[in-house]
């Protein structure tokens, strides 16, 4: 099948004509990934993010076992904390059987939670699965602001928050790293809590380092992506001419670039 370009969804290398960004992959794996830091990816839509934790995935794959999750469908698993915890359990276990892990420990994974401590159970949880996949666990979670104002999601940022600190002082358990994708930052939305309360900040996801890395495309890499294309289809353009003008027109936006 030949090669196009892709303007919605996720772009795949051997399906699209699209930017080189493995060596931004390898950096995020390096200074993010191997350092356990727990970070967001906040960017416009069609900036990338969704490519991005694709392309970090299939990376991380080989020395990790990687949780990729997305919100963007998610809305019933905010209903309680039981249905989160039941949805989340319900995800990961199918990210435990594509990527074959044990029976016994996708059976341990998928047992029933506590109905009166569903996020202290769902903690216990990630402990087992941390201690016996003899992986170290990296989470994502894309579209994570469909439901970041919401009391039960900050539940579920306070527990990693509280397991991540008793990880690094050696009494727990935990993700390596964990990821959230979105368009806004989840450290600085307003929060509304209950009717009756006024809109405050009051996220639990201050232990997240700040994500410092530039999405944007250069030139140079605008070029890469219009030689492959030239090279299947041998128009004659100018692809360091082209490259430049694509560059000027939207500042390295990868939605045009």
């Amino acid at each position: 099948m030949a090669k196009r370009f892709c303007v919605t969804g996720t772009c795949i290398p051997e399906k699209n004509y699209m930017v080189d960004i493995s060596g931004r992959i390898d950096r995020i794996t390096k200074e993010y990934i191997e350092q356990g830091q727990y970070f967001t990816i906040n960017r416009a839509r069609q900036y990338g993010k969704t490519t991005t934790l694709f392309l970090l995935e299939r990376k991380l794959r080989k020395d990790y076992l990687v949780l990729s999750l997305s919100f963007e469908a998610a809305d019933e698993y905010f209903q309680s904390l039981s249905t989160l915890a039941e949805g989340l359990i319900l995800d990961i276990g199918e990210c435990l059987r594509e990527q074959r892990a044990e029976e016994k420990i996708i059976d341990e994974w998928c047992s029933p939670i506590s109905e009166k401590f569903p996020m202290r159970s769902l903690g216990q949880k990630i402990t087992s699965l941390c201690r016996l996949c003899g992986k170290r666990i990296v989470l994502m979670i894309d579209e994570v602001d469909k439901s970041s104002d919401n009391q039960i999601f900050l539940s579920f940022l306070g527990l990693l928050r509280e397991k991540y600190l008793k990880w690094q002082q050696g009494k727990d358990d935990t993700f390596q790293s964990v990821i959230l994708a979105g368009v806004y930052d989840v450290k600085t939305l307003k929060l509304k809590l209950h009717p009756q309360e006024e809109s405050k900040y009051n996220s639990p996801w201050n232990i997240a380092v700040d994500f410092y890395m530039d999405m944007s495309f250069s030139a140079k890499d605008i070029q890469g992506m219009l030689q492959e294309y030239e090279q299947d289809y041998q128009t004659g353009m100018d692809t360091v001419e082209i490259s430049q003008m694509i560059y000027d027109y939207t500042n390295g936006y990868p939605y045009l670039g």
